[in-house]
């Protein structure tokens, strides 16, 4: 009997201890209090996340969409679709970019508020930080001018993904931007990592239009106004080929001369072309003014002029 009552005492004093122990404020707090305001952190910031990402697309998506006012010729030439492209290119870009700024802001903020929720003073972390930040800032200029230059290069559009650019010795095409590093794709295939602070000079090949230059070197015997009047003609025709047709703003420009040599003399033709497209269609140019110079029976260089010498004195003699 006198057993029974001393666990029966037992039992009541561990319910009570329990019931003491979670009746305390302090208990309170760390078992209910805490981790619901923690969980309400959480979806506080997975719903900001997911509303900042809503924007954000539903503003990208718009300034995409969005079609300016122009008469319906205009945008039907090569040149004004080539500029939405691009236009449409950065809204993407700018929208990647406001993501990924988004989603620091609302994480950074969400993961200050659970550390002051499990009892750390934040206020001495926030203000050791902007002394620490002070103090490393001088191992961390660079980081800083990288973010800053990519936020310039966004904000003034100098480029944008898809465009073909030139960084000091390296031409390629950007695949990708952030607001440190810029990615460019080069002609053999190589992936170059350029941060966006050593970008000090940046030329654009996608910009508006661009030119295609040709140099047709002709021999020295050569009648120059034949040389001008086959090339201009062949160059005039050749825009009109379907490779090319959409490709070309304008009518070719015959320049004339524009180097002498020893040997040779070299014509100069130039022509606008769509942003980027310039290289292809001088190649096509190439091809069809070489073949037209060759049926007009028009010397290339002054070693071609010494065996067709060579070759009517042996068909003389014979």
């Amino acid at each position: 009997m006198k057993a029974q009552t001393d666990t029966a005492e037992k039992v009541d004093e561990a319910v009570d201890g329990v019931t003491n122990w979670w009746n305390d404020p302090a208990t309170h707090e760390l078992v209910v209090e805490r981790p619901v305001k923690i969980l309400l952190i959480i979806v506080v910031a997975l719903v900001l996340s997911w509303l900042a990402r809503k924007v954000i697309n539903r503003a990208t998506r718009h300034g995409i969409e969005r079609t300016p006012f122009i008469a319906p010729t205009v945008e039907d030439t090569p040149q004004y679709r080539a500029q939405e492209a691009r236009r449409q290119q950065r809204m993407k870009t700018l929208g990647n970019v406001g993501r990924s700024v988004a989603a620091i802001v609302i994480w950074t903020w969400a993961a200050l508020a659970v550390l002051d929720q499990l009892g750390v003073n934040v206020a001495p972390l926030i203000a050791s930080a902007g002394v620490v930040g002070v103090a490393i800032g001088f191992g961390a200029q660079s980081l800083v001018k990288d973010f800053f230059s990519g936020m310039f290069i966004l904000i003034e559009n100098q480029f944008g993904v898809g465009d073909t650019i030139q960084v000091g010795d390296i031409v390629g095409e950007v695949e990708e931007m952030s607001l440190r590093i810029t990615t460019l794709r080069d002609i053999d295939g190589a992936l170059w990592h350029i941060r966006n602070g050593d970008i000090e000079q940046v030329g654009n090949h996608s910009a508006r239009f661009s030119t295609a230059r040709l140099q047709i070197p002709v021999s020295v015997m050569a009648n120059p106004d034949k040389v001008s009047r086959v090339i201009e003609e062949t160059a005039v025709a050749a825009c009109e080929d379907p490779e090319i047709r959409d490709l070309v703003m304008g009518t070719p420009t015959m320049l004339g001369p524009s180097e002498f040599n020893p040997t040779y003399v070299s014509f100069r033709l130039s022509v606008t072309t769509m942003p980027g497209e310039q290289w292809g269609v001088a190649r096509h140019l190439n091809h069809r003014i070489l073949a037209a110079l060759h049926e007009q029976d028009v010397v290339l260089t002054a070693m071609d002029s010494v065996l067709v010498e060579m070759k009517e004195s042996n068909g003389d003699r014979s």
